[in-house]
């Protein structure tokens, strides 16, 4: 069934298949080449100002204890909504995470009657304003292996204004 013949057809065949290929491949490189390779020495045919020629405007970087102190809690009040869903005002009253009544100033780790993860053992001892914007920023970088799935609040006015809230709600 298989002779010599048949067998050479196949094989050049394949051969010739690759041959057009290859062919196709190099005429499409030379037709659509774009810049990189030989003598990049040209030059554009116009160019578009971006501006980024101009000194960039300086970010002055303000502190969080600046910024706590022009905190504003009805701001903050706003920014709570992303922490109700799991979080309650009243004390005693755990959701999925503890409740955060008094929270600023509180032990870390010591709401009654919530079953915490342990991830926070290595933390601070008291919840500061300090402490609570850096776990805020970031719970996981703050306490790796935390069960707190919330990824934080980048911006520092939110957190800021967050922490105001919650420390104006204790007695």
């Amino acid at each position: 069934m298989l002779d010599t013949m048949t067998f050479t057809k196949i094989v050049g065949s394949f051969c010739g298949a690759l041959l057009i290929f290859l062919l196709g491949k190099w005429g499409a490189e030379t037709l659509y080449h774009v810049g990189g390779g030989h003598g990049d020495d040209h030059a554009a045919a116009y160019v578009i100002d971006t501006g980024d020629d101009e000194a960039a405007e300086e970010v002055v970087e303000v502190s969080f204890d600046e910024l706590l102190a022009s905190a504003d809690a009805g701001k903050g009040e706003r920014v709570w909504g992303k922490c109700r869903a799991c979080h309650k005002l009243e004390a005693g009253a755990n959701g999925v995470g503890p409740y955060l009544y008094g929270v600023v100033g509180r032990d870390v780790g010591a709401a009654d009657g919530f079953n915490y993860s342990g991830a926070l053992s290595d933390a601070a001892d008291v919840w500061t304003p300090e402490e609570l914007n850096a776990f805020l920023e970031n719970p996981r970088g703050y306490a790796p292996g935390t069960t707190m799935s919330f990824n934080g609040l980048p911006k520092a006015e939110d957190r800021a204004n967050l922490i105001a809230y919650l420390d104006q709600l204790d007695d």
